[in-house]
């Protein structure tokens, strides 16, 4: 590299060549590093660590899903697979060049800060550790790497039982007497797999979930609510939405499933096309929540049991960045406090992109996020003051617990409102530094 670096970005998936990608164009030398031997990220099928699995596609339509300065092919259809979306992030850093600052197999082992906020990332690369000393970190590394260990069950079991993360394929379910348990689109993708090559598939959910078809009157059901949202609140949609699930497949209580209780748009949503045709063709054996295990049995919550011998848990996943301080963390990654979910308003130097839940895609979100800090590292956006961040930041968190209840309302957001809040945000900061431009060319004209 030409420049000495200075942002250090920590992960090379999506939010990290996003981030490259702005801070390129806003002409501020990065360096990224990352575990992986190649771009890409958790969409990469095969690399340790990744949770993909070989029937793995978006579950936001590709419309919806794509970079803004990246659309994806116009053939390609309304869903793509894990290859496709690889592929795509690989041709995404090529296009722009993104891929010389990129340190694979390097492994992030510490960030420290350092006098004047510089801060010092240690990494440990193939030729043995490494450092480098830069004015801003951006922490890129995604949140789907760590599975959260299922709740404590009464009892023991013989059945072999793994988390999602370790599936890859239908061949693990062939033959098996398979419970799945949980109710995002992992689990729903799973049980299908598994009814088709399981002897027995049985699928456990504790509460209820808003299953969406995929397709909604010809269109890509993600698109619809989009179109909602130009217009609507939220609570609005909320009810025409879960109107025209319910007009297109019915209740989730007609597949026996658990009734949700919250409203749409109150949690991530499960998307899926083929769940309720094998619910509704015996294929799949719904059940509610686990209540004990007992050799080669499980006890539900309503007394039945049944016999298994592979228990997958689809429990998600713990947010956590070992490389940070945990000083800096408060009370956990998935708790923190930041303005804009982007900025640690009392550590300057350090961002976040990609720490988020949103009710629909990721990467538009990734990218809006990753200008708006190569803008503030190049100068041409200013924070509020501290104080303002700290009084917006508690405004959003009443606001999301009000509509997520305590199911991580930091990490939050509602895709459409979010996307035209970084928007607005970003005009809002260039606004500030043009006024703090002004102010010093006038001081320096008065002195």
């Amino acid at each position: 590299m030409a420049e000495r670096p200075t942002v250090a970005v920590i992960g090379a998936g999506p939010a990290g060549l996003a981030t490259l990608k702005a801070l390129a164009d806003a002409q501020v030398p990065a360096v990224c590093f990352d575990s992986g031997d190649r771009v890409g990220g958790l969409w990469v099928y095969g690399a340790p660590g990744s949770p993909a699995y070989r029937t793995l596609h978006l579950n936001t339509s590709k419309a919806r899903t794509q970079f803004a300065d990246h659309p994806m092919p116009a053939d390609w259809p309304d869903y793509p697979d894990h290859g496709r979306i690889a592929g795509w992030l690989a041709d995404y850093a090529d296009r722009f060049a993104l891929t010389g600052a990129v340190r694979l197999r390097h492994t992030v082992d510490r960030v420290v800060p350092e006098r004047g906020d510089r801060w010092t990332v240690h990494a440990d690369g193939p030729t043995g550790p490494t450092s480098v000393t830069v004015d801003a970190v951006v922490v890129a590394n995604g949140h789907n790497r760590v599975p959260r260990a299922p709740d404590p069950v009464a009892g023991t079991s013989t059945a072999k039982q793994m988390h999602s993360h370790a599936y890859r394929s239908p061949e693990q379910l062939a033959g098996r007497r398979v419970l799945v348990v949980g109710g995002g689109n992992s689990a729903m993708d799973i049980a299908v797999d598994a009814s088709y090559a399981a002897e027995l598939t049985l699928l456990s959910l504790r509460r209820g979930v808003w299953v969406v078809p995929k397709h909604l009157l010809g269109r890509p059901s993600d698109t619809l609510n989009g179109a909602l949202a130009r217009r609507l609140p939220w609570r609005l949609r909320q009810r025409i939405s879960q109107g025209m699930i319910t007009a297109a497949v019915g209740s989730p209580t007609r597949y026996g499933l658990p009734a949700p209780a919250h409203g749409f748009l109150q949690d991530h949503p499960t998307l899926s096309d083929g769940l309720l045709s094998r619910l509704s063709h015996g294929e799949i054996h719904p059940r509610p929540g686990v209540a004990a295990l007992d050799g080669d049995r499980v006890t539900f919550t309503d007394g039945r049991t049944d016999e298994v011998d592979l228990i997958i848990w689809c429990t998600g996943y713990r947010v956590e960045i070992p490389f940070l301080d945990p000083a800096l963390l408060g009370d956990g990654a998935d708790a923190l406090p930041l303005y804009r979910h982007v900025f640690h308003p009392d550590v300057p130097g350090l961002t976040f992109v990609g720490l988020v839940q949103s009710t629909g895609a990721a990467f538009p979100l990734l990218e809006a996020q990753a200008r708006l800090v190569a803008a503030h590292l190049a100068g041409r956006y200013v924070l509020p003051d501290p104080a303002g961040q700290h009084a917006d930041i508690r405004a959003e968190r009443r606001a999301a617990t009000q509509r997520w209840g305590q199911r991580r309302p930091a990490m939050r957001v509602d895709f459409d409102r979010y996307l035209r809040q970084l928007g607005r945000e970003l005009t809002a900061g260039s606004r500030r530094a043009a006024r703090d431009e002004g102010r010093g060319a006038l001081a320096g004209r008065d002195g």
